[in-house]
């Protein structure tokens, strides 16, 4: 497998993009200002993750997708070490992500990885998401904000 970034004139890649992020306009919102990394098996395109700068030395995950049959071969964990690899190579000192209460999978990856939760943005999901969401057989309501500093 191999993980670059993705070019300018590609395509987004929208598809895996929105298993992470249901709602198309917040990926266009956040996907203008971010870099963009693919992870690729030959020609096809197995993952992504997505970086945005959000402070001098802070960077935030906004999205990070293993194509589902894909899922569960330790590929997100891979994307997740090379999205830190590369904040500490910008000088971040501060990576940041967000997700889902009932995004159970993802908080577990995120704390293996050494990330802390900081916070909770209580029904983030119910007023900038036009869908209800359901995962896991539970609404998602709140975002959980999790963090990993850069420096140690």
């Amino acid at each position: 497998m191999q993980i670059r970034r993705l070019d300018i004139k590609e395509q987004m890649p929208l598809e895996l993009l929105l298993l992470a992020d249901p709602c198309k306009e917040m990926i266009e919102t956040y996907f203008a200002r971010s870099e963009c990394y693919i992870a690729e098996i030959g020609e096809q395109v197995v993952g992504v993750y997505v970086l945005l700068p959000t402070r001098p030395v802070t960077i935030e995950l906004v999205n990070i997708a293993v194509r589902e049959e894909e899922q569960g071969k330790g590929i997100g964990k891979q994307l997740l070490r090379h999205a830190i690899k590369v904040a500490k190579e910008k000088g971040c000192k501060t990576i940041e992500v967000g997700t889902g209460n009932s995004s159970i999978g993802q908080l577990a990856l995120y704390q293996k990885c050494g990330f802390n939760m900081v916070s909770i943005e209580k029904d983030y999901f119910l007023k900038h998401y036009p869908e209800t969401i359901y995962e896991n057989g539970i609404q998602c309501r709140d975002m959980v904000r999790l963090s990993l500093d850069l420096q140690t």
